[in-house]
């Protein structure tokens, strides 16, 4: 049987940018890019599928706060647009810039932990088969 891996722990490790097994080596080697292996226990990174669950995440999250941000002041306030749009199309832009890597480092770090997309040892050559033939 397997030995269950912390799934709350490993998503923490990725939020905060490291390896999810260790939680030392780091997660991304550039703003967004995962090395292909962790520099310190050597846990093999490239079989994630971080790809277009963050930005989905992130479009939830930063549609919530900008969203009810922005109606708060208008009916405190009642600003004219211009004010609206200086307000929260630069605060929202950060807020997604902000966000992103970590929810992408919290994406791979649940994909470790649930063993999914080559992270289980036992099934890596049929993850990786998978992955050569999903771009043919």
């Amino acid at each position: 049987m397997k030995r269950p891996r912390p799934v709350i722990g490993s998503i923490l490790r990725g939020l905060a940018g490291r390896c999810p097994q260790c939680g030392k080596g780091s997660l991304f080697r550039g703003f967004l890019t995962v090395p292909d292996a962790c520099s310190v226990c050597g846990e093999e990174l490239y079989h994630h599928r971080a790809d277009d669950a963050p930005p989905y995440f992130i479009i939830l999250i930063v549609g919530h706060v900008i969203v009810a941000m922005a109606l708060a002041v208008e009916l405190m306030f009642q600003p004219p647009i211009w004010v609206h749009m200086a307000l929260w199309v630069p605060l929202a832009t950060l807020l997604s810039l902000a966000l992103l890597r970590p929810v992408k480092g919290g994406v791979i770090g649940l994909q470790w932990a649930l063993r999914m997309h080559g992270f289980d040892p036992e099934n890596a050559d049929a993850a990786d088969k998978n992955v050569d033939t999903a771009w043919q």
